[in-house]
């Protein structure tokens, strides 16, 4: 649990820094007393449900942020992608699979500079 709280405290502060907000105002936005946020920033503390929430939503934490700290952030077009992705059917996703196995190894190809010194 301690790596929990310590993960969520590290994902706070890195938020809030890279928002220029001190933790003063960054309570005052969210209407918590200005300890909370220390507390949370030392984690220390058990924070309630609804400020958690509040927090996480300001600031747009990811569950990666606090969970798994030592994956990759998603890129934007890869979450753009996977969101086209979820929109298709089975079937949809099915017979797109080929097609894009196909241009990734044609953009591959064409990014690869020994490769276009071959032809």
């Amino acid at each position: 649990m301690q790596d929990i709280k310590q993960n969520l405290a590290d994902a706070v502060r890195e938020a809030r820094t890279k928002l220029g907000l001190s933790q003063e105002q960054l309570a005052e936005i969210l209407g918590f007393d200005s300890r909370t946020i220390l507390n949370i920033e030392n984690g220390r503390g058990n924070p309630k449900f609804e400020n958690l929430c509040a927090l996480i939503r300001y600031l747009n934490l990811t569950e990666n942020k606090i969970f798994y700290p030592d994956r990759k952030e998603p890129r934007p077009n890869h979450e753009r992608l996977l969101a086209l992705l979820d929109d298709c059917t089975e079937q949809e996703a099915e017979e797109l699979i080929p097609a894009i196995r196909y241009l990734l190894t044609l953009m591959r190809h064409q990014n690869n500079p020994t490769f276009q010194k071959n032809q």
